[in-house]
């Protein structure tokens, strides 16, 4: 099972990944047969090609995370709250969302699913 620091350190990656704009390294977190549900609701992306095309799309749009707090473990679980300051539709907004990751025995993560909706996407001009 991950510690609670491979955990941790996987996330803060994953953030990191979307700071530099670097797919790859956001690739380089998950197992070959992750799925990923972001958000939630949508169909799943499976392996690391189709989340490279997601996470190439994504952070094309200049996308970045900011943590809103503390990663949270348990077992083999980490979720986090943060947000993603944006200019969409000719506005800027900021979207507020809660990702959750499920990992292997390995440290990979296996499952990542991103909770928020309209109502979490909230105008700040």
């Amino acid at each position: 099972m991950p510690t609670p620091e491979q955990m941790t350190a996987a996330v803060h990656a994953y953030v990191d990944a979307f700071g530099k704009g670097d797919p790859e390294l956001a690739v380089a977190i998950f197992a070959d047969d992750a799925v990923i549900e972001d958000p939630i609701g949508t169909p799943p992306k499976c392996g690391h090609d189709a989340i490279r095309e997601f996470y190439q799309m994504s952070m094309a749009t200049g996308a970045k995370l900011v943590l809103d707090g503390p990663v949270r473990v348990g077992a083999d679980h980490a979720a986090f709250a943060f947000h993603v300051p944006l200019h969409f539709d000719g506005q800027d907004m900021e979207i507020h969302v809660i990702d959750t990751f499920a990992f292997d025995a390995d440290g990979k993560v296996k499952e990542m699913r991103a909770f928020f909706g309209p109502s979490n996407m909230i105008p700040t001009g």
